[in-house]
């Protein structure tokens, strides 16, 4: 098993190494081995900031046991994906194995050639399209610069550099593609000749990502687990389906006070004005709190603003939590949040609601008058113009 596998878990190099390491999962997991907790990690993230990647920030591949627990961790996780037993869940997870996958990608195809040539750890454009079949699908397109053809990565003859466009076989395009990613995505709108769609390198990379997001969902969940391995996971899928807090609510109250906001969300708020970080179950908590109250990304880009929070996280965030796969997570329970350490039942408050969004409900329509924060951000806004 090498760091490459550990990167890349879907390729067929990398379930042949676990076939042929001999590994017992179900040991693995009563040994509460290393790559059990990475896998845990792995599918809390993927199901609440759209990553699976370690919240160390580090790729955990640089010796060969980092590469085992990395690797080992992707079955694992693909089991307790399957034992959550939610159709959204699995392709939440999928989604985030994929995004994950293509963020590495794409600065393995930064990479310079010389680096590329002697790391075994990295891997070309070439490499990914024969992984899923398509080497003979895809190809440069015949408009691009001249000398950065010779192959799709630029090979020999070439710039070392990636063509401008490819064309794609009109037949993976649709199978990988959906209209659904906006106009410019469909059919009637491509340049179509000789039966393939041209495409940017960009663009290419978003239907790569799909194929990847494709093979990650096959087969999940699984059928048949056995009741010991079920059993042995059992705490863990309990951790994530009280993270999660699967429920549903009526609209939103649209109304965004802030005087008015629980008191563990106004201490979030106020530790991230002091500019302390928040953990990740902290920042999921506060920005679903937020979506789920009816902000918009931008809205919550602008209200965290003088905050510790990144813009740029916050959008990832907040967008993957209104997309048609984020709606199924509302802000987590009271009690979540106090095994997390986020609530502490000020007040007793837990008393008149079980959940900060129906507690926010409940002061909202109490309230004799109502300012909300959006008003008083467009006045000032006049103001100042």
């Amino acid at each position: 098993m090498d760091a490459l596998d550990a990167k890349y878990p879907f390729f067929a190099s990398a379930r042949e190494a676990v076939a042929s390491a001999g590994v017992s999962l179900p040991d693995l997991v009563a040994a509460d081995a290393p790559a059990v907790e990475r896998a845990r990690e792995r599918v809390e993230r993927a199901l609440l900031e759209g990553t699976v990647a370690s919240e160390s920030g580090a790729f955990p591949g640089e010796s060969s046991s980092d590469a085992q627990a990395e690797l080992l961790s992707y079955p694992i996780a693909r089991i307790l994906v399957s034992l959550l037993d939610s159709g959204p869940a699995i392709e939440k997870y999928a989604a985030a194995e994929a995004a994950t996958a293509m963020e590495r990608v794409r600065r393995d195809l930064e990479a310079d050639d010389d680096l590329r040539s002697v790391s075994s750890a990295t891997v070309a454009l070439d490499d990914l399209l024969a992984e899923f079949d398509l080497a003979d699908a895809v190809r440069p397109d015949a408009t691009a610069p001249a000398g950065a053809r010779g192959g799709v990565a630029g090979g020999a003859g070439g710039t070392g550099r990636d063509p401008d466009g490819y064309r794609i076989d009109v037949g993976p395009y649709l199978r990988l593609t959906s209209p659904e990613w906006g106009d410019s995505w469909r059919l009637v709108n491509r340049a179509l000749a000789d039966g393939a769609v041209r495409v940017s390198r960009d663009e290419l990379l978003a239907a790569l990502e799909a194929a990847v997001e494709e093979r990650v969902a096959e087969g999940l969940p699984f059928e048949d687990l056995g009741e010991p391995l079920a059993e042995a996971l059992e705490p863990r899928v309990a951790d994530l389906r009280r993270l999660l807090s699967e429920r549903t609510y009526t609209e939103p109250p649209d109304v965004v006070a802030p005087a008015l906001f629980p008191p563990c969300m106004t201490n979030l708020i106020e530790k991230a004005e002091r500019d302390v970080t928040l953990s990740a179950a902290e920042s999921f908590a506060l920005m679903a709190f937020l979506v789920g109250i009816g902000m918009t990304p931008d809205e919550v880009v602008a209200f965290c603003a003088d905050t510790s929070l990144d813009a740029e996280g916050i959008r990832y965030q907040t967008e993957f939590l209104t997309d048609d796969r984020g709606t199924q997570y509302p802000p987590p329970t009271c009690e979540t949040l106090a095994n997390y350490g986020i609530c502490h039942n000020e007040d007793d408050h837990m008393q008149v609601a079980a959940d900060p969004l129906s507690y926010y409900e409940t002061r909202v329509a109490a309230a004799d008058e109502v300012t909300d924060w959006r008003d008083e951000r467009d006045a000032e806004e006049t103001e100042e113009a």
